[in-house]
C-alpha cells in the first residue's frame, strides 16, 4: 500500500527540485523517491556496537598465518603441480 508524504519547500528549493527533476526527464515526485531512496541506502544499517562485538569475538581467534613469500611460492608451487618444498 503507497503512502502519501507532504513536503513543505519554499519557492526557491520547488524551482530547484522542478529543475533538477526536468534535467532526468523525471516528474519531482520521481526525483524526490529517487533522492529519498539513495538517502537511505547511505544510512549505516544495523547496530554499531554488534558490529563491533563480532569483530572483537573475531580477533580471539587464532588462524594459521605464515610468511606471505612463503605463501605465495607455496601457491605458485600448487600452480605447478610441485610437491616438493
Amino acid at each position: 500500500m503507497s503512502k502519501r508524504l507532504q513536503v513543505l519547500l519554499d519557492e526557491a528549493e520547488y524551482r530547484d527540485l522542478r529543475r533538477l527533476a526536468r534535467a532526468e526527464k523525471l516528474t519531482v515526485a520521481e526525483w524526490v523517491r529517487q533522492a529519498l531512496r539513495v538517502a537511505r541506502r547511505r544510512q549505516p544499517t544495523g547496530d554499531a556496537e554488534r558490529k563491533l562485538a563480532a569483530i572483537r569475538g573475531a580477533v580471539k581467534h587464532e588462524f594459521p598465518t605464515a610468511d606471505i613469500a612463503q605463501v605465495l611460492a607455496d601457491i605458485e608451487r600448487g600452480y605447478l603441480g610441485a610437491d616438493a618444498r
